[in-house]
């Protein structure tokens, strides 16, 4: 299998101070902690709406969401088409957060 070449649209948007502002509120915002799996370690600012498409979206904060390392290469690799999300998988993992969400609905 080839590897494919990806052009990272945000490079241009996510370098100076107006990015390291918007990278600050969205963090706090989300507390710090990944929004789909809740780490707090290698977090990283990701375009729900990808800058290739939406870049009147760039600096939104609607459109920013902290992700982990791994959550955020996930997401890169279904959106640049080299992989789709498992429809079982995505469901355990929904199961989970909304348990750790709350904890005593399971009783």
């Amino acid at each position: 299998m080839g590897l494919r070449e990806h052009k990272r649209h945000s490079a241009g948007v996510t370098r100076g101070p107006r990015w390291k502002t918007m990278r600050m509120k969205a963090l706090d915002r989300d507390g710090w902690a990944c929004v789909q799996c809740g780490e707090r370690r290698r977090l990283e600012i990701d375009h729900v709406q990808p800058v290739r498409t939406h870049p009147e979206l760039s600096y939104v904060l609607a459109n920013l969401q902290t992700l982990c390392g791994r959550c955020h290469a996930r997401k890169t690799r279904i959106e640049v088409g080299m992989g789709q999300p498992d429809p079982a998988r995505e469901a355990w993992k929904s199961l989970l957060r909304s348990m750790q969400r709350n904890p005593n609905n399971g009783d």
